[in-house]
């Protein structure tokens, strides 16, 4: 039992880190309708970018500067890519994006070589937080938990209750009368877009120490954000949220289990094949959010919490 508590904090905790990821996706696609398919290369451009200040001013540094920095190349994207092409239509818009990430695989490789790079985790969130009948809880991914929640009420604030939250949502609607009132819509849109590709460098930054840090790190954990998006439904945050901690916890136990697929079946009264008798839920793990994701699409296309028109 105690080893089944700490492996669910640790998939509350990549959940989480799912979530932070998802989050400027789902951001950018509610707000401005683009659906980026460069925004896990933004997590990764995070991560090296956050991997090189923490080396000159530390981890603590880093956590700021790489998401300004990674912020504001998803600004000069959107102001001198997207915005020239959204005449033409969202086609143009995934085009232009999906360009953008192999430029951004491009750079990386030339700019920090193709060997994998390992950050390491400040001294003063190293170890354990607490320990149950032998088996530890690291405390960076309780900071991480912590890390992922602010980010949510500072959304959730900023979104729903501030006054910049309010221009937002208003200018996604009726553009024209917040023009007239004095704001600059396209400059608005330029924000959103920096702000959800700050996000994703910000998870880049704080998912470094868990994972190495290699250019095909985009790829590996890009499609399972589009998998959360879609399973919590294209545009909801709340969505994103709770198809987050479901892909989390789900392929943490699955890792974690010595169960076999035959013990599975048979509990369902199904037959076994001998070629998948021998087969563990720990092997079929990387396969669990695509089974999500086709039995989401199956039973319910719209998502956890999206709405008929894909947004929440």
């Amino acid at each position: 039992m105690q080893s089944f508590v700490i492996n669910l904090l640790n998939g509350v905790s990549y959940g989480l880190l799912l979530f932070m990821l998802s989050a400027g996706l789902t951001l950018i696609f509610s707000m401005l309708g683009v659906l980026n398919f460069a925004h896990a290369s933004f997590y990764m451009l995070g991560a090296y970018v956050g991997f090189s200040v923490a080396a000159h001013a530390g981890f603590w540094s880093a956590l700021v500067i790489a998401p300004l920095i990674v912020g504001l190349i998803g600004a000069a994207l959107e102001r001198w890519l997207l915005r020239r092409v959204r005449v033409h239509g969202h086609l143009a818009e995934l085009l232009v994006t999906f360009g953008a990430a192999y430029l951004l695989a491009e750079l990386v490789k030339l700019g920090w070589g193709l060997s994998p790079l390992s950050a390491t985790v400040p001294a003063v969130l190293d170890g354990p937080l607490f320990t149950l009948y032998g088996a530890a809880f690291a405390r960076y991914r309780a900071f991480m938990m912590v890390v992922s929640l602010a980010m949510l009420a500072v959304l959730y604030a900023v979104l729903r209750v501030s006054k910049a939250g309010l221009i937002v949502r208003a200018a996604l609607t009726h553009a024209s009368a917040v023009e007239a009132l004095g704001h600059n819509v396209p400059r608005v849109f330029t924000g959103v877009f920096a702000a959800g590709t700050a996000l994703a460098a910000l998870a880049g930054v704080i998912g470094a120490p868990l994972f190495v840090i290699e250019p095909a790190m985009a790829e590996s954990l890009g499609s399972i954000v589009f998998v959360v998006v879609v399973i919590g439904g294209l545009g909801s945050l709340s969505g994103a949220l709770a198809a987050s901690l479901l892909v989390g916890c789900v392929q943490t136990l699955a890792v974690a289990s010595d169960v076999s697929l035959g013990d599975v079946l048979s509990l369902a009264g199904a037959s076994v094949p001998p070629a998948w008798d021998a087969l563990t839920l720990a092997q079929l793990a990387p396969l669990i959010p695509y089974l999500l994701l086709v039995g989401m699409l199956a039973l319910r296309p719209r998502g956890l919490f999206g709405r008929r028109d894909d947004h929440a």
